[in-house]
């Protein structure tokens, strides 16, 4: 479908409810799988942890996950620790493309018996899985957070438990963060200690219920729509708090120097546009590389030039969020230029109307752009996609007072 958004404003004073994160519903719902006696609330409303839950549920022997790239990387790990089951994991055509091969060397390392069933280091996978064996990986640092948390999510069930090195910086530090949190919130025993990371075994678990925070990632399009907003102007976003695990929660400091303020009330905050931007955004997005989207779209809405750095990782995400970025803001007129880590947007002047931003099948990308409604009329493709993290995004958009128009593939308007 396609969503075309004209050149609107958002009502002042709103109220709405975000799901519960998607990166720790994935996680909680791999380890319930480990450990029955936990119990979740507030999971996230999003394809991605549909997904997630319907494999971990299923008994077939060919399993596809489709765009779910979490998934992908936590069940490759699941797999592998489920004795007397072997399962193809496939997905998308995207998901093929996408390389997994530094997470099953790590696995094979651990005596883990998994194979390429086409490409080597990409999916599909052949997992047998059987009891792993061996206790230390040595990994690069700078590889994505999801590898190495889906080593520390199976890591209580390896007998002797998981101890993990790094070589050089880490990436996404707060993701692993997040993942030993969870663990610790379940009773088991872990540290991380400058490069190393230990995780004890934890064959079972005393009866536990945790609850889901709203998801930061969902709330950065919020800041977004406040940011490109007048002065004064406030929304209130519910089932947040001030002491997050997730890495995301950098948002509220990256948005007050776009002028909003973010004040921490019970289980819920209020953004409100203060001040006036400041005239140029520069930040090392390494441990945040999901907010980089939205901020540079933000930036270039206010008009503001950036430089943002710390973003490898984006080349391997559902596209490679960095050549997307650079294509779709040059349609509305951006001065951008990127390298493999960086992006640089100069300074300038009021988006070009009337464009159409193609989404390449990612939803940070539909949902990013999205705020520049405030700003220009403009039409965004493939506008479901948002369902992979925030089924009903648009909708939300359209009870703040933008008039999206929804309008599917065949409907005749688009001829």
């Amino acid at each position: 479908m396609k969503v075309v958004l004209p050149h609107s404003a958002i009502e002042n004073h709103q109220s709405i409810a975000v799901s519960g994160s998607k990166s720790q519903t994935n996680r909680l719902l791999l380890l319930q799988q480990l450990y029955p006696n936990i119990a979740v609330e507030n999971r996230a409303v999003a394809d991605d942890s549909r997904m997630m839950q319907r494999a971990l549920e299923s008994s077939d022997s060919v399993i596809d996950i489709h765009h779910a790239g979490t998934a992908m990387r936590f069940l490759t790990a699941y797999f592998a620790i489920q004795p007397h089951r072997t399962v193809v994991l496939t997905g998308s055509d995207r998901m093929q493309q996408r390389p997994i091969g530094i997470l099953v060397e790590a696995l094979k390392q651990l005596g883990a018996d998994i194979e390429y069933v086409d490409k080597p280091g990409f999916p599909p996978l052949r997992i047998r899985g059987k009891k792993l064996q061996q206790n230390q990986v040595r990994l690069a640092a700078d590889v994505s957070s999801q590898y190495i948390s889906a080593l520390l999510l199976i890591a209580p069930q390896i007998q002797g438990g998981l101890e993990l090195s790094f070589d050089g910086r880490i990436t996404s530090r707060p993701y692993i963060e997040m993942t030993l949190a969870l663990l610790n919130d379940l009773g088991i025993p872990n540290s991380f200690e400058a490069d190393r990371v230990r995780v004890h075994h934890k064959p079972q678990i005393a009866d536990t219920t945790l609850v889901v925070e709203s998801d930061w990632s969902s709330a950065s399009y919020f800041y977004a729509l406040v940011a490109l907003s007048p002065i004064g102007t406030t929304l209130t976003l519910s089932h947040y708090q001030e002491h997050s695990i997730q890495g995301d929660a950098a948002v509220v400091g990256y948005f007050r120097l776009f002028g909003v303020d973010t004040q921490f009330g019970d289980r819920q905050i209020t953004l409100r546009k203060a001040r006036e931007t400041q005239p140029h955004f520069e930040a090392d997005f390494i441990d945040t590389p999901d907010l980089a989207q939205t901020v540079v779209v933000t930036c270039f809405g206010l008009g503001i030039s950036s430089t943002i750095t710390g973003l490898h990782t984006l080349k391997i995400k559902e596209t490679d969020r960095l050549a997307a970025l650079e294509t779709e803001l040059q349609k509305l007129g951006a001065q951008v230029s990127t390298t493999p880590n960086s992006l640089t947007l100069q300074a300038g002047s009021s988006p070009i109307s009337g464009q159409s931003i193609d989404t390449y099948q990612d939803h940070r990308m539909a949902m990013a752009f999205a705020p520049l409604a405030l700003k220009t009329k403009l039409t965004i493709n493939e506008a479901e996609v948002v369902s992979k993290s925030f089924v009903g995004f648009w909708e939300t958009l359209q009870s703040l007072g933008i008039k999206a128009t929804i309008l599917p593939l065949n409907d005749c308007s688009l001829k």
